[in-house]
C-alpha cells in the first residue's frame, strides 16, 4: 500500500485527475452494464428525451436511457482499442526487437515493408478492410492493430537501434549470449518505459479512429453500440443540443484527454526525457 501511495504521488494534479478517469471507464467497461437497471434501457420512453431524474443523460431516438447506453457502449470503445492497441504495441515492439538484434539485412527488410503500409492511409486501410471482411468486433481489432504496428515499431527500433550500441549489450554478445537472449534482458528493459507511454498515445489513436467507422456506420454493428455509433444514431438531436449526441461525444473526449494527462504525468517522464536512465 505505502507503494502504491509513493507511486501515485509522483503524479501530479493533473495527472491523478486523468487516472481517476481513466479507472472510472475502465470500472464501468467491466462492472457497469451489471449495476445499471434496465428500466427503460430497452425503449418506450420520450424520443430524444431531455436529462431528468428518471433519465440523467436523457433518452435517445429510440426512447431508450442513455445513460444505460453510453456505459453499455464503453466495453466496446475501451475493450475493442485497448485489445487492437495492445496487439499494435505488441507485435511492433516484437518486430523492432528482432530488427535491431538480428543485423542489417533482417532490419532492412521489416523496415521495408512497414514503410509500404504506412504509405496507406489509415483511414482507407480501415475502409477497404471492413468493405471486404465485414465489420465484427475481431476485424475491427485486427484492422486497427494492423494500421498501428508500423508507427509502434518504429519507435520501438529508434530506441532499440541504441540500445543495441551500447557497451554492455556488446559484452553480452561477445561472452555468446544469442539474440533472443539480448532481445529480452538487455534491449527490451531499457526501451519498456518509453513504449508504455507510446501505448497509452496509439490507445487514443485507435480510439478514434474506431469511432470515426462507427460514426459512418463502419464499426461496431446494432444491437451493439460504442460510442461513436451512439453519436451517429443521435445525430438528429444535434440541432437542439440534446444530451443524447452530447453525452457519448463528451464519453470520447474525457477518455482521450485523459488518457493523455496520464501520460503526461507519468512517474520519471522528467528523469527519461533528461536522458538519466
Amino acid at each position: 500500500m505505502k507503494a502504491l501511495l509513493s507511486r501515485l504521488a509522483q503524479f501530479g494534479p493533473s495527472g491523478l485527475i486523468g487516472l481517476a478517469v481513466v479507472l472510472f471507464w475502465v470500472v464501468a467497461a467491466l462492472a457497469g452494464p451489471l449495476l445499471l437497471s434496465r428500466t427503460g434501457a430497452d425503449g418506450g420512453g420520450a424520443v430524444f428525451g431531455p436529462a431528468s431524474a428518471a433519465h440523467w443523460l436523457g433518452t435517445d431516438y429510440l426512447g431508450r436511457d442513455m445513460l444505460a447506453r453510453v456505459i453499455e457502449g464503453t466495453r466496446y470503445t475501451v475493450g475493442v482499442a485497448f485489445m487492437a492497441t495492445l496487439l499494435a504495441s505488441g507485435t511492433g515492439t516484437t518486430l523492432a526487437l528482432l530488427a535491431a538484434a538480428s543485423g542489417r539485412w533482417t532490419d532492412g527488410a521489416l523496415s521495408r515493408g512497414l514503410d509500404t503500409l504506412t504509405a496507406i492511409p489509415s483511414k482507407m486501410f480501415a475502409l477497404l478492410m471492413v468493405a471486404g471482411f465485414g465489420s465484427s468486433v475481431p476485424m475491427l481489432i485486427g484492422t486497427a492493430a494492423i494500421i498501428y504496428v508500423p508507427g509502434a515499431y518504429r519507435i520501438a527500433r529508434s530506441l532499440a537501434v541504441n540500445i543495441n550500441a551500447l557497451d554492455y549489450v556488446t559484452v553480452a554478445r561477445t561472452r555468446g549470449e544469442g539474440t533472443l537472449y539480448v532481445m529480452l534482458r538487455e534491449i527490451l528493459p531499457n526501451i519498456a518505459g518509453p513504449m508504455l507511454a507510446d501505448l497509452g498515445l496509439r490507445f487514443v489513436y485507435v480510439v478514434l479512429l474506431l469511432a470515426s467507422l462507427s460514426f459512418l456506420g463502419l464499426g461496431v454493428q446494432p444491437p451493439s453500440a460504442d460510442w461513436g455509433s451512439l453519436v451517429r444514431e443521435n445525430i438528429g438531436a444535434l440541432a437542439e443540443g440534446g444530451a443524447s449526441v452530447i453525452a457519448p461525444a463528451l464519453a470520447i473526449a474525457s477518455l482521450t484527454i485523459a488518457v493523455n494527462l496520464v501520460i503526461d504525468n507519468l512517474p520519471g517522464k522528467s528523469a527519461r526525457e533528461r536522458g538519466v536512465h
